[in-house]
């Protein structure tokens, strides 16, 4: 197991530090590969909440290929999806999370939010229902480069929010970043609205880890852990979060003092 060069609390949050993406990936993934067979051991059904992103990526093959889960008795939601998107878009979350991780793994369920449904706010409630149909065991999160959890941008998001799921307006930064991800052409065709798991959903997680690699992340890493905790940078709300861990590599943790 590649061991964390730095570990150290901020406020509730456990952050750890590695020397490079991989090995925070696999360290990750191996932490989070003993905690599900611990729950499986204790619960006939496990729930997982996944995100998306280049952050994910080496982390979700990593815990696949360790092998050795019952993933039939596992169900699985996802943080959020554009609005109005199909799912064979290039850049819908379901078809990232289908490629990724169903097609490989099988779960018993995979619950998706359908970002081309005719009724949005209907689908808001649907997914909602689902949500809290069971506890959910483990939150995989990204953080954004403008401190966004999911779509909780710091124009919309709430630490005290009364919905799980709502449908957002996405502010100029997080599309800019959307687009570099390669799947949109130009800023334009980046969707203005999306749905979103809210922040209290998300922190009612029984564990969560956050991953946030690399050097464009750094100056959101370090308002996370040096600011103050506030909407304005959403994902400062792991600092009240005993049961959270964020996972960064030298390059997104070297603003840090």
């Amino acid at each position: 197991m590649p061991a964390a060069t730095k570990l150290f609390p901020v406020d509730d949050l456990t952050v750890q530090i590695y020397n490079s993406e991989a090995q925070m990936a696999q360290d990750a993934a191996e932490i989070v590969h003993k905690y599900l067979q611990n729950l499986l051991q204790q619960k006939s059904t496990v729930a997982v909440l996944l995100a998306t992103g280049n952050s994910q990526i080496k982390f979700l093959d990593a815990l696949i290929t360790l092998g050795g889960l019952e993933w039939s008795r596992m169900i699985f939601f996802h943080l959020d999806e554009y609005l109005g998107i199909s799912t064979e878009h290039a850049a819908s979350f379901r078809r990232y999370l289908r490629e990724r991780v169903e097609k490989r793994i099988h779960p018993q369920q995979f619950h998706y939010i359908e970002g081309d449904a005719l009724q949005p706010v209907a689908e808001c409630d649907r997914y909602s229902q689902l949500l809290q149909a069971q506890p959910i065991d483990l939150c995989c999160l990204g953080v954004g480069e403008n401190g966004h959890l999911a779509f909780n941008d710091p124009p919309v998001a709430n630490f005290q929010d009364p919905n799980i799921v709502k449908l957002v307006k996405l502010d100029q930064v997080n599309r800019q970043q959307q687009m570099n991800t390669g799947h949109f052409s130009y800023l334009e065709t980046v969707p203005q609205y999306a749905f979103t798991v809210t922040i209290p959903m998300i922190c009612s997680a029984n564990k969560i880890i956050c991953l946030a690699p690399e050097m464009r992340k750094a100056k959101v890493v370090q308002k996370i852990l040096s600011g103050d905790i506030t909407t304005d940078c959403p994902a400062s709300i792991l600092r009240q979060q005993p049961q959270a861990t964020l996972f960064l590599d030298v390059n997104s943790a070297s603003l840090l003092a």
